[in-house]
């Protein structure tokens, strides 16, 4: 998928190095994902690899600057429902590429069966992504009170995030 030239595709191996890039100073912040701060390199990768997702890397002038792992957010009577993840690149935050990221899952989720979209665990600090989120068609159907321990602000809320697909794509 391309968009507003931003190039969207499924990850491959060959993308481990720029991945990690990406997801390193996010994960060490601590700030916006449920993972250990000192989560290995590895672990990380095969995380965010991991079944039921697949993963996909934006890229813009040959460069890969985010990336998101899309699929079903729970086996069973869930199935129906996708859950995706993203980041991006510090250096290419307010670029769009999140936003092309989030629209790409979407379409992508579409194509795949998936009846609706839903963000467990959006922390409600992360200002920037509630907005983007909002902006892009969720709405906020769930707050968990002080879920998420911020390492700097302490217990701050979650919030679950939702939108159906039927008007995608």
């Amino acid at each position: 998928m391309t968009g507003g030239g931003v190039d969207i595709r499924p990850a491959t191996a060959a993308d481990h190095d720029a991945i990690w890039d990406i997801l390193r100073p996010v994960y060490r912040a601590g700030e916006t994902y449920c993972v250990p701060r000192d989560m290995s390199r590895d672990d990380a990768l095969a995380d965010w690899f991991a079944k039921p997702f697949t993963a996909f890397v934006a890229e813009c002038d040959g460069r890969i600057l985010g990336t998101s792992h899309v699929g079903a957010n729970r086996p069973g009577g869930g199935s129906h429902v996708a859950n995706a993840s993203f980041a991006t690149h510090p250096e290419a935050r307010g670029r769009g590429i999140a936003r092309a990221l989030v629209d790409h899952a979407k379409i992508w989720a579409k194509g795949q069966g998936f009846a609706a979209m839903q963000f467990n665990f959006v922390v409600s600090t992360n200002a920037d992504a509630v907005h983007l989120w909002q902006k892009a068609g969720f709405a906020i159907v769930g707050r968990l009170p002080g879920a998420f321990c911020h390492p700097t602000l302490g217990p701050v809320d979650a919030l679950v995030m939702f939108q159906t697909l039927e008007d995608v794509g």
